[in-house]
């Protein structure tokens, strides 16, 4: 297994707050982060995201707006739940997280260890740039980032470490 981790940051920037996981994967890019780290400013393409994630990550994390109904520049960490993957129609420019996994699934990958970093929206109507309660929740979901790939990476050290353990409950026990 390998120890790369894909931080995808989604949405679309001509709606407003919709661009804030862009936002963050801008500002993560000038991060002093491990070179196992890739940082991916997807936008959009949830097709190109899907063929990404055919690679071999130990974990990706997906940064978007997340409608929870929360007051707005909530940020929230997710865990998402490995469930059976419905059919899904593909338009390359409307793609939630959700149909982004479930045509991996389709295309024979897995959406194992995957996590989202999400932001509850204030706006999200035609425009350019994120609202100010928005764009003051992009620095913490960059730290927010950073703790999980710095979490990933000792819970990685310590499966190594640990003989005869499996990967699954070393990951539940560091959870803890």
């Amino acid at each position: 297994m390998t120890d790369r981790i894909l931080v995808a940051g989604l949405g679309n920037i001509f709606l407003g707050d919709d661009g804030f996981g862009v936002e963050v994967a801008r500002r993560l890019a000038s991060e002093n982060l491990p070179d196992h780290v890739k940082v991916a400013d997807i936008g959009i393409r949830g097709v190109h995201l899907a063929y990404e994630m055919l690679e071999d990550y130990q974990m990706t994390i997906l940064v978007d707006t997340v409608s929870r109904g929360d007051s707005a520049g909530t940020v929230y960490v997710i865990q998402h739940e490995s469930e059976d993957a419905q059919a899904v129609a593909v338009d390359a420019h409307s793609m939630s997280p959700d149909s982004v996994l479930a045509l991996l699934d389709s295309l024979g990958g897995k959406a194992t260890n995957v996590w989202v970093v999400g932001c509850e929206p204030a706006e999200m109507e035609e425009r350019i740039g994120l609202s100010e309660v928005v764009t003051a929740a992009v620095e913490e979901a960059v730290q927010v980032v950073c703790e999980l790939v710095g979490h990933e990476r000792a819970t990685a050290a310590r499966t190594q470490d640990t003989a005869g353990v499996s990967e699954a409950s070393t990951r539940e026990e560091a959870r803890s």
